[in-house]
């Protein structure tokens, strides 16, 4: 079963008045990490190729891994099942002043 993690606000009751995260916000977060690229067309490669339109903020780990963080819909996800991104993920929420969500 594929795990992912959602970087969110909605369980925030009172304390960050944006509900949702704006896709400005994603970009000036990722804009000052590094190994970071955004791209508005995702596309995953093996034995056929898929590309997926959305907003993506693409992460280079080691010399052939891509981690794709997708913003849709006021959230943030990404894939959990490689465990070097949870790390990550808990640093972007933080700054984000948001949660993150197991699925």
């Amino acid at each position: 079963m594929s795990q992912r993690y959602r970087i969110t606000r909605a369980f925030q009751e009172n304390g960050n008045s944006a509900k949702t995260i704006s896709l400005e916000e994603c970009k000036q977060i990722f804009s000052s990490k590094a190994d970071f690229a955004y791209t508005s067309v995702f596309t995953v490669k093996g034995s056929t190729s898929m590309s997926i339109e959305g907003d993506f903020f693409i992460w280079s780990y080691d010399e052939d891994t891509q981690i794709p963080f997708r913003h849709y819909d006021g959230d943030l996800y990404v894939s959990g099942t490689n465990k070097v991104v949870i790390p990550l993920v808990i640093e972007i929420a933080s700054e984000l002043e948001a949660d993150v969500q197991e699925e």
